[in-house]
């Protein structure tokens, strides 16, 4: 809680001894860290460092949602998704880069964005923070589609009402985090305050700062 009362998360950082890099890939890493426990103790707390995420939740005027269909190896799961992609180009603006991902997956551009929520995919294990925009007045892009490599050419585009992606969610039948968390937050702006009361598309970002442009 803050001093006007209003529940929010805050930042804070307990004290480091001794910080590893054992594994780094191209994109991700592993750390691994001696933190300073409340008892006076000290206890190893291995994570994925990660350059962060967006993603979009696309409604057409039929309140249909985008989705794509991948194969996820860690998982062995084809999983519905949301179209997302890394922040793998340091200070990058998350706009910028959720327009190019809705382009290349679904070849779609939008009219209007807005920032639907942001949060920590999985704060205990990661440091990925993902920002999931609101794009409406969608239409198909204009020139030639964005060629697909890997894994890439067997992602699978469809468009479902929100109402049964609702239903599919609390039925247990997807399981995709932020295909799960983008439905239910977006049926929760549209029976509660309405979508004008969002976020704007440039509005800050602390996890991941960037330049608004």
């Amino acid at each position: 809680m803050t001093d006007s009362g209003r529940m929010r998360d805050v930042a804070e950082e307990w004290p480091v001894r001794t910080t590893e890099t054992p594994f780094q890939g191209r994109v991700t890493g592993v750390r691994t860290d001696e933190v300073l426990m409340p008892d006076g103790g000290y206890a190893r707390r291995d994570y994925q460092t990660h350059p962060g995420s967006v993603s979009i939740l696309a409604l057409d005027r039929q309140q249909r949602v985008l989705v794509v269909r991948q194969y996820r190896h860690p998982v062995r799961h084809r999983l519905w998704e949301l179209p997302a992609g890394l922040l793998d180009v340091p200070g990058e603006n998350p706009l910028h880069a959720a327009q190019r991902e809705l382009y290349e997956e679904a070849h779609c551009k939008a009219g209007q964005w807005r920032v639907l929520v942001d949060f920590y995919t999985s704060p205990g294990g990661t440091d990925e923070a993902l920002r999931l925009f609101l794009a409406t007045d969608l239409e198909e892009a204009q020139g030639e589609r964005y060629e697909a490599h890997g894994e890439e050419t067997e992602i699978e585009v469809a468009r479902v009402p929100l109402a049964e992606l609702v239903e599919l969610v609390l039925a247990g039948e997807l399981h995709n985090p932020t295909l799960i968390t983008g439905t239910l937050a977006l049926h929760a702006a549209l029976t509660g305050q309405g979508l004008d009361a969002l976020r704007p598309a440039d509005a800050p970002w602390p996890a991941r700062p960037f330049q608004a442009s």
